[in-house]
């Protein structure tokens, strides 16, 4: 399979990942062969990116941390809890605790994880996959830093609730916006959440405190270093993360690595430096399925990760028989190689393209 741009997609192809609704339904399936009508109905929704086909590629598969089952079954338990939550009504977390069960267990079950945040992004779904983001990124930095089931468990349930003041304080009724202490969504949400005897009183903190940073500078209370609980230290670096490479984020665009790059950058300043350091082990800087060009001039594909070693992948190199931007892609079989980037040091990507 192939990560393409969806301005590069043409009828005809064969969809490699499924596209979900907002509440876990499938919209397309993969292994669809998708005719002019789906490739528009992806621009109109706001899709921007897919998976697809590729005999040249077969072999390519993306490793899928948490099961396409357990990931539906997610995004349609948060769906359903927003939901509630937005209309005033009283809903039930019994579901989504037994779903944050699963992904852990599924998590823990791999020896070496690898991040590939590939799931496509609507308009109406992107909250929830971003939702979904958080929660699995979170819970690989909560495993890299020792944490007991118990601890992912709470860890897992309020990152996957963290946004939740954001429904109601986007609601245009002003009797269902409401806060203790302010009218930010964090207090929103925390609000929400204490009140859930069954929660921990730490999962509701992840949606307090989710937007404060290290130095004093965040959001709403401005708190420091050792005042800001773990969990939403952990959850503050995802959340951010997963926001600079989401198409539906106010701020433009960025591809994993120099979301990567960004993220380095603030170690130590807003966002704690070991979990900096624990979320940059485990997330590809160059998605599997990734079209990138060398340092040598020559255009691949990633096909495979190092643990440990997110900016050096493996890629799959074809002869280049076009000259045209149209004609990057147009491989020549006869020619094929392989780049281990770990072992090949004086390599390396200069760009991501958008094939």
């Amino acid at each position: 399979m192939r990560h393409v741009s969806l301005d590069s997609l043409e009828a005809g192809q064969v969809l490699a990942k499924s596209i979900y609704a907002s509440d876990g339904r499938t919209l397309l399936s993969q292994g669809v062969l998708l005719t002019p009508g789906m490739v528009n109905k992806l621009h109109r929704i706001g899709v921007t990116m897919v998976y697809i086909e590729d005999s040249r590629f077969e072999d390519i598969k993306v490793e899928e941390v948490v099961s396409e089952e357990t990931r539906r079954e997610a995004i349609s338990h948060v769906s359903n809890i927003l939901e509630c939550v937005q209309e005033g009504k009283n809903f039930d977390t019994t579901a989504v605790s037994k779903t944050m069960t699963n992904i852990i267990e599924e998590i823990l079950a791999q020896k070496d994880v690898m991040l590939n945040l590939d799931d496509i992004r609507t308009k109406d779904n992107y909250l929830f996959i971003h939702s979904l983001n958080v929660c699995i990124m979170s819970t690989v930095i909560g495993i890299n830093l020792g944490y007991s089931v118990t601890k992912l468990k709470e860890l897992a349930l309020g990152a996957l609730l963290h946004d939740i003041g954001k429904v109601i304080k986007n609601t245009d009724d002003p009797l269902k916006r409401y806060s203790q202490e302010g009218d930010h969504h964090a207090w929103v949400g925390f609000n929400v959440l204490r009140k859930r005897h069954e929660l921990s009183l730490s999962s509701a903190h992840i949606a307090l405190q989710h937007h404060e940073h290290v130095d004093g500078t965040g959001e709403p209370r401005n708190l420091k270093g050792p005042e800001i609980h773990e969990y939403a230290k952990i959850v503050a670096v995802t959340n951010f993360y997963d926001n600079l490479i989401s198409p539906f984020a106010p701020e433009p665009t960025l591809l994993p690595y120099q979301a990567n790059e960004y993220l380095m950058g603030l170690a130590g300043k807003k966002f704690d430096h070991n979990i900096v350091i624990q979320f940059l082990r485990s997330i590809a800087m160059y998605p599997t399925g990734s079209s990138v060009q060398l340092s040598t001039g020559e255009i691949g594909v990633v096909v495979g990760q190092h643990k440990g070693l997110p900016s050096r992948p493996l890629v799959r190199v074809f002869k280049e028989t076009g000259s045209s931007e149209r004609d990057k892609f147009a491989y020549d079989h006869t020619e094929v190689k392989e780049y281990d980037l770990a072992k090949e040091t004086t390599v390396f990507i200069r760009s991501i393209l958008k094939s």
